[in-house]
């Protein structure tokens, strides 16, 4: 058993705490929360682990060099003295992905050229020729970020974003993503034991992570590559003894998992990206104005949604979200229901103080993740109910 090491998962702002509850109960060890991040400890099997099994993270890095800067000359002589024989051949091919805060680099392109310059020159020296830059499929990703004066070098675990599951080839204007979905299900408490719908869903985003988090499907299982696949260490055995360990505790889920849209062009790209997700036998979807509808399950609904907003779609806010309130209010009693919106003013409109407000980042917009509690009858009684 190979020993442990650094590794860091990159996430959504707000998220960080959801993913260190997630790498808690897959066993990683020396976890630590930071600003879009989570440090923690694990070895080659675990990297594999996290890449299939997290829902929150976005990117699975191993660092391997932390540098202090003072000067371009600094970066160039300390990355040429790393040794890459340990990550890279004179045979395969790179690319250097950067991110810089410093006022000594301040463009990140300028940053990746520098340090791909050191490499390659390393390789020159070394062995009298040079790996090749391929920017589309490399066989090793290597992740720079410059702070101010320290620099962290890291091997991209992962390739492209984990966001990217593998079942989602049709979308609407502005999909959410997929981490961002599986965080909000996450945040709203969603286990999975309970009624779900998605009454304004799209092309069925949140409707698939709800049914992967409810039957503990692991987020990635179609996806059909990792960057560390292409590490001169990796192992098909080993990940194959981890895939299936994953695979073997999927659970059953007995309630029903349900998403509603008007249009007829959402209705069949939800289906078909369910279809791609094999979770066919979970979700169903069907073509109705959720506007019209009243709750058709006995027992608890936990309800999640993306309803659309003036950044994406022209709406009258006052009118669209007094009407959100006004059928959760009229059709749907013993419902938990949230939503996430970018419009500040959504709250006022809705008629129902929110028992919860939690900020998210959609994309570059500064969003809220709204809870409503709808009772069975009126609050005042359920709680004398209780009494």
């Amino acid at each position: 058993m190979s020993a442990n090491f650094p590794i860091i998962a990159k996430t959504l702002f707000g998220f960080e705490e959801l993913l260190a509850r997630e790498l808690a109960r897959l066993g990683a060890s020396d976890i630590k929360p930071g600003v879009r991040n989570v440090s923690f400890m694990g070895d080659h099997g675990f990297l594999y682990k996290a890449n299939l099994n997290l829902r929150t993270a976005l990117k699975v890095l191993m660092p391997i060099a932390t540098l202090k800067i003072h000067t371009e000359d600094d970066l160039y002589r300390k990355i040429l003295a790393i040794n890459w024989d340990l990550y890279l051949s004179p045979e395969q091919t790179f690319v250097v992905d950067s991110v810089s805060v410093s006022p000594i680099f301040k463009h990140s392109l300028y940053l990746s050229q520098r340090v791909k310059d050191a490499i390659v020159d390393k390789f020159r020296q070394t062995h009298g020729k040079r790996p090749s830059v391929d920017t589309d499929d490399p066989d090793l990703r290597i992740h720079v970020h410059m702070g101010e004066r320290s620099c962290h070098i890291s091997l991209d675990s992962s390739g492209s974003s984990l966001h990217k599951r593998g079942y989602r080839t049709l979308t609407n204007i502005a999909p959410i993503n997929e981490v961002l979905a599986a965080g909000l299900l996450l945040h709203s408490g969603w286990d999975g034991r309970s009624h779900f719908l998605d009454p304004m869903c799209g092309s069925g985003t949140l409707l698939i992570e709800a049914a992967m988090i409810a039957c503990n499907i692991p987020p990635n299982i179609n996806r059909k590559e990792f960057a560390f696949m292409k590490w001169n260490n990796y192992s098909p055995e080993l990940f194959e003894t981890i895939r299936n360990a994953s695979l073997n505790k999927i659970r059953e889920h007995h309630y029903s998992i349900t998403g509603y849209d008007k249009a007829p062009s959402a209705v069949e790209k939800a289906k078909q990206n369910v279809e791609n997700a094999n979770l066919g036998e979970y979700i169903n979807i069907v073509r109705t104005d959720f506007f019209h509808t009243n709750k058709s399950v006995e027992g608890p609904l936990h309800m999640v949604f993306n309803p659309p907003y003036g950044q994406r779609l022209n709406i009258n806010s006052k009118s669209f979200y007094g009407a959100i309130g006004d059928t959760l209010k009229r059709g749907y009693p013993g419902t938990q229901a949230w939503f996430i919106t970018a419009d500040p003013e959504a709250h006022k409109f809705v008629g129902l103080r929110p028992s919860r407000k939690i900020k998210v980042m959609n994309g570059n917009l500064e969003s809220r993740l709204l809870k409503y509690e709808i009772y069975e009858g009126s609050k005042k009684a359920k709680y004398q109910n209780q009494s």
